[in-house]
């Protein structure tokens, strides 16, 4: 992964590393201890350390390390990095299984100046579909949903909102970041989080093997590394048109207030950890 980044030559790069990863200590917290609990066992029963989930089950380091480190990268790039702590634009993030079409550069700079005329109650700007197997629907016509996971880009004012709501997205029982935002942090605004995005995705998903698909030792995942991809000619310049309307989905299906999660986040140690990673970077007092 290094080599590659070093090799980015058509724009700045700075690498950053998160520092309380598993990767970085697998033998002590966040990755496991020698005493953790494991599965189902009963802390009391078996002498072990550990708070389980509404399921019943404690934590796995592989699986808590996505929600922190998605927290802590948000927190650092926001409020921890010289290049970025004073920025008050949109920054767009985007993830190493995510496709980025030719034009997806200059159309997220269209969406974010047409956002505040076209959709001023949009949070976000999106390269793809929320649904993130949709190519989009190839209207003539912008398009406001719930904001995605894929390519989403959003400004300072968003992100002090989002902060605002550390107590809820630590203390939420699910360890996907993305869930946790749809089900507690967005309902938590008071109203419908759209984002704004075109009508033909300019970001995809790729890959087959997720966290949730075939881990298990009867039915492994194997993904042979091959992705093919069509780019058509309209996905390699800027496809979007200022005089289009705007289409509105309202009441779309998905995680909403009220899920309880998937759990995987009962553990108090991942919860103070979520919290300190939202309080490392504020002034501190004098």
């Amino acid at each position: 992964m290094n080599t590659i980044v070093e090799k980015i030559k058509f724009c700045q790069v700075k690498q950053i590393f998160a520092p309380y990863s598993p990767h970085i200590f697998p033998n002590s917290f966040p990755g496991v201890s020698p005493n953790d609990c494991k599965d189902k066992e009963d802390p009391a029963r078996n002498k072990c350390k550990g708070n389980p989930d509404q399921y019943g089950n404690h934590r796995s380091p592989k699986i808590v390390s996505l929600k922190h480190h998605w927290w802590w990268m948000m927190n650092t790039v926001w409020d921890g990095l010289k290049e970025t702590s004073n920025h008050f634009g949109h920054i767009l993030f985007i993830e190493e299984d995510h496709f980025i079409f030719p034009n997806a550069y200059r159309n997220i700079q269209l969406l974010t100046e047409m956002k505040p005329k076209k959709c001023p109650h949009c949070y976000a700007a999106n390269l793809a579909p929320s649904d993130v197997k949709s190519r989009g629907e190839g209207w003539e016509s912008l398009i406001a949903e719930r904001m995605g996971n894929v390519g989403y880009a959003f400004n300072r004012t968003v992100w002090k909102k989002i902060h605002r709501k550390a107590g809820e997205f630590c203390s939420f029982d699910d360890y996907n970041w993305d869930i946790t935002m749809w089900a507690t942090v967005y309902p938590s605004f008071g109203g419908p989080v759209y984002s704004l995005r075109g009508p033909r995705t300019s970001a995809v998903h790729f890959g087959k093997c997720g966290l949730h698909q075939g881990q298990g030792e009867k039915m492994v995942c194997i993904d042979n590394g091959v992705f093919n991809l069509e780019v058509e000619e309209n996905d390699r310049v800027p496809n979007l048109e200022s005089n289009w309307g705007v289409h509105v989905y309202e009441h779309q299906t998905g995680y909403q207030a009220g899920f309880r999660g998937w759990g995987g986040w009962g553990d108090i140690r991942d919860r103070r950890l979520c919290l300190e990673f939202s309080e490392m970077y504020l002034p501190s007092e004098v």
